[in-house]
């Protein structure tokens, strides 16, 4: 089968693998795995913070983080797509009881005057806002990435309001590989990051939070609170730091395969967005096919794909999908599309 359900779907890599057979481990809830200390410092030096934090999942890390910045009972702004309020089941209202409100979903297309004026402050009677979360890479939006002058207004929005600003940087390296911004001049933008290593750069578990020491600190005591300490976990760290040296600037070969698969699909007017990382978004509003139909019969042709609604697919490339895996797959999608 030719996997391009998502790129939560690999498995590590012999070098990975050997990697993580030879990591010298401790006990990393009494902070004495070297291996994860290493990760940690060389993660939140990448991106200009003084901290961060392992976390087992990317979940975990974004909550983690929204608890440090919003109390509970107060506001999280973040558009109506965001992983953070889309696929994390209420996590934010059930363990942080933050509030969330959104705006439309428009993936990385964000207009700033909109965001600021959403801004409720102290008083009144209203849900005072906290903080506004971005995603970058944005998921449903298409693996769309958002250009780095909105992110600055978005910073100066929450100057201006006296808010903090958090990136689900989930798939920010992929952003990093296609527009080419340091990792340094994100970070600088955002109070915490999270950002993830079992997604593109292929290690099989792992997530951090990234911030300022003091907001580290607190984060050690939330995940212990959420059951993310972990022990001899130094197995996990050393797979993250081999993603790190190895599989970041690979990422430009998925977002060529990710193109050659727009190229094919585009013909049948059900692309729904133009392609600039590693997904390929499937709008088959117009389409004879719906999105459960081509996936079934993708499946049967030895492909599989993601259904995100009744006309709504998605395609993932990813380092486990070679170059002739990527023919067969615009092979299949062309004739299932034309049929």
């Amino acid at each position: 089968m030719i996997d391009l359900r998502s790129d939560t779907v690999t498995r590590p890599t012999a070098g990975m693998r050997e990697a993580m057979a030879t990591a010298e481990v401790g006990d990393d809830v009494y902070g004495e795995d070297p291996t994860v200390a290493e990760l940690e410092a060389e993660v939140a030096a990448l991106f200009g913070h003084e901290a961060a934090l392992f976390a087992p999942t990317g979940s975990m890390a974004n909550q983690i983080a929204l608890q440090l910045l919003v109390p509970p009972g107060d506001e999280l702004l973040c558009d109506a797509d965001a992983h953070v309020v889309t696929y994390e089941i209420g996590a934010a209202a059930a363990y942080g009881g933050i509030s969330s409100r959104t705006w439309p979903a428009v993936g990385a297309e964000i207009d700033p005057d909109l965001v600021a004026g959403m801004v409720r402050p102290d008083g009144y009677f209203a849900v005072p806002t906290r903080a506004i979360a971005v995603e970058q890479t944005h998921n449903r939006g298409g693996g769309g990435v958002i250009p780095l002058a909105t992110l600055r207004e978005l910073r100066r929005i929450a100057d201006d309001h006296e808010l903090a600003l958090h990136c689900d940087g989930a798939r920010i390296w992929h952003a990093h590989v296609a527009d080419g911004v340091p990792l340094h001049e994100y970070g600088a933008l955002f109070d915490t990051l999270s950002v993830c290593l079992s997604k593109g750069l292929g290690a099989p578990v792992g997530s951090l939070v990234v911030g300022s020491a003091e907001k580290i600190a607190r984060a050690r005591f939330v995940r212990k609170r959420m059951g993310g300490g972990m022990r001899q976990v130094g197995v996990l760290a050393a797979a993250g730091r081999y993603a790190l040296a190895y599989h970041v600037e690979r990422l430009a070969d998925d977002h060529a395969k990710a193109a050659r698969l727009a190229e094919a699909v585009a013909p049948f007017g059900v692309l729904a967005s133009p392609v600039r990382t590693n997904i390929v978004p499937l709008d088959l509003t117009k389409h004879p096919l719906d999105a459960k139909a081509l996936a079934a019969a993708a499946r049967a042709q030895g492909l599989l794909i993601s259904v995100l609604g009744p006309r709504t697919a998605r395609l993932v490339t990813h380092l486990d999908v070679p170059d002739d895996a990527i023919t067969r797959a615009a092979d299949t999608l062309t004739t299932l599309l034309r049929a």
